[in-house]
């Protein structure tokens, strides 16, 4: 079990265990347009679906999930937060969930599967729940595209290395970049992810920052203590 302040979570049925980029997002997402609905597309555990029902005062918070050990274990967390009766999670893939929509969303928030490398474990589960092939970044900005609200955002994490064939490709589907956090594990290593939010209307500036994640071993940096202190434990 892995324990936040205000909730907890079950990982042991995920194959995709709670990292940082998970918590990176959750933290992250903008919510300046205090959404009343937010989606979570390929949950995991849940964490993302529930930091946000922490940040937030959204009233319906649906989350994503196709692998069932996942989706069973993420209802079992919503079940057992402190926010049950806001957050719903169904068993499905993104392609059945956009046939029939039925609700937009002010939000809609994304850890997408990444690994584009031909390299494949011996897990198949955990390969399933990291391969771009389980979901191409074209069917998450096009299901953003269908169920993202007038005034909605799009917020996502992936490798820095993806960052202008995503913002490309959300660029084809009108949806234009707001926010960019380019994030380094040290201040001496190489950007490794791009978090990312888009909204329907193009803003003349765009806000663009940097964050690192630690000076040393566990020494985290105040700027990521800030950024995480009402979720962690320890910080």
């Amino acid at each position: 079990m892995f324990q936040f302040k205000q909730f907890s979570i079950e990982q042991d049925r995920c194959a995709m265990k709670i990292g940082t980029d998970g918590v990176l997002l959750g933290a992250w997402a903008p919510i300046d347009n205090n959404p009343f609905s937010i989606l979570d597309i390929g949950t995991g555990t849940g964490i993302i679906a529930l930091m946000l029902s922490q940040r937030s005062n959204a009233q319906q918070i649906d989350a994503l999930e196709i692998d069932e050990d996942a989706y069973e274990q993420a209802v079992d967390n919503f079940e057992n937060s402190p926010w049950s009766d806001r957050l719903f999670c169904f068993h499905a893939g993104l392609d059945e969930f956009v046939e029939e929509p039925e609700d937009e969303y002010d939000l809609i928030i994304s850890n997408p599967p990444f690994y584009t490398d031909d390299y494949k474990s011996e897990n198949e589960q955990r390969d399933l729940a990291r391969f771009a092939d389980a979901m191409p970044f074209e069917d998450l900005v096009e299901a953003a595209d269908l169920l993202l609200s007038e005034n909605g955002i799009l917020a996502v994490i992936i490798p820095h290395k993806e960052e202008g064939n995503f913002i490309a490709l959300a660029n084809e589907y009108e949806l234009y970049p707001i926010k960019i956090t380019r994030v380094k594990g040290t201040p001496s290593t190489e950007i490794k992810r791009s978090l990312l939010a888009f909204s329907r209307n193009e803003t003349a500036t765009v806000l663009t920052n940097e964050l690192i994640i630690e000076t040393a071993r566990h020494v985290y940096t105040p700027e990521y203590i800030e950024f995480t202190k009402d979720f962690y434990l320890k910080m």
